[in-house]
């Protein structure tokens, strides 16, 4: 069984997954967007379901279902507890 390295990105969090926020990688309006949701460092982010085409994807974020795209995913860093 391959293990998943202890940080990544959250595009690649498997559907039904869970991972703590470590750092946001986007800036200007997108990051402070993403801020105002409460995606943090140490927010818990659930991914929920991704789309047919497999983009966007829906997440669990403090209790709402916020939709992102694979391109803005890839640029927040999560990881697993172990």
């Amino acid at each position: 069984m391959m293990e998943r390295p202890s940080i990544f990105p959250l595009s690649a969090l498997p559907e039904g997954a869970e991972a703590r926020v470590r750092r946001l990688l986007l800036s200007g309006g997108m990051r402070r967007r993403l801020q105002d949701l409460g995606l943090v460092a140490g927010t818990r982010v659930t991914c929920l379901q991704r789309a047919a085409a497999g983009d966007p994807t829906a997440y669990l974020i403090c209790g709402a279902v916020v939709a992102l795209r694979r391109a803005d995913a890839a640029q927040i860093e999560v990881g697993v507890e172990p």
